[in-house]
């Protein structure tokens, strides 16, 4: 797993859980947390019960949402009781309940303010990001007593600047949100093509969030194939499927 040193705080406990370290096989080895992959269901169940382990809960209490690439921000008080909602986001104020997003190319973003005891975690794609599930996130953690300029973001791995090529209609999307926008894009070889950075663009509306600190650890899904899983990657290859990688923070009693 790696650890982000922003979110190493009393009274926090966070992972980035990558690839290594499970029970999957194949093109799921080893630790897929992907509750919507197409592995092997109890094999997954271990899999997520090694990551529960490492924050000292049963599995139940690592809770996920349906990602539907939404902005939506959950309030989350304990396991819930039937299938999983569909959001792309959550905030907690309850100890030992460990938030979980998956990816594999997205942004896992983890949030906390520790001094009020309220947490957050969100899956950022290029469409939860552009729709505000940061800020999303944000709000539901000041709701629930958080403090803005407190909050720490940390951003995990998601796919780098150079590996992420779109086409003109993304551009024209962005560019019309806004002419900052532009300083997100690099040509790419293909005419009307550009490289897009999920990365900074998280970061700015991190910034737009009002959060007191962002630290993005800087790690590309689709470069480091040892350590992670990625979406794009799949596609390139022509595989039937990718596993999900697992970021979750959680409080401690």
């Amino acid at each position: 797993m790696i650890m982000a040193d922003a979110l190493t705080l009393p009274g926090l406990q966070h992972a980035f859980f990558t690839r290594e370290g499970g029970v999957s096989e194949g093109i799921y080895a080893s630790l897929n947390g992907g509750q919507g992959s197409n592995d092997t269901p109890d094999v997954v169940r271990e899999n997520r019960a090694i990551m529960a382990s490492h924050f000292g809960i049963v599995p139940d209490r690592l809770v996920n949402v349906w990602q539907v690439h939404s902005p939506d921000c959950l309030v989350v008080e304990g396991p819930w009781p039937g299938e999983r909602p569909k959001a792309d986001a959550m905030a907690t104020k309850t100890p030992g309940l460990a938030l979980a997003i998956a990816t594999a190319d997205c942004g896992p973003v983890l949030f906390a303010d520790t001094t009020r005891r309220v947490i957050g975690a969100c899956h950022a794609g290029w469409k939860g990001a552009f729709t505000g599930v940061v800020e999303a996130t944000v709000a539901r953690m000041i709701e629930l007593g958080a403090q803005r300029d407190a909050i720490v973001a940390v951003l995990g791995p998601c796919i780098g600047p150079k590996a992420y090529e779109v086409g003109p209609e993304f551009v024209a999307r962005f560019d019309e949100q806004s002419a900052d926008n532009t300083r997100f894009f690099t040509p790419s070889a293909r005419a009307g093509h550009a490289y897009f950075d999920l990365h900074g663009y998280i970061g700015k509306r991190a910034k737009r969030a009002g959060v007191g600190s962002f630290t993005d650890l800087g790690l590309c899904t689709y470069a480091d194939e040892k350590r992670f899983y990625s979406y794009r990657r799949m596609v390139h290859r022509g595989e039937s499927d990718y596993g999900r990688l697992i970021s979750a923070i959680m409080l401690t009693e």
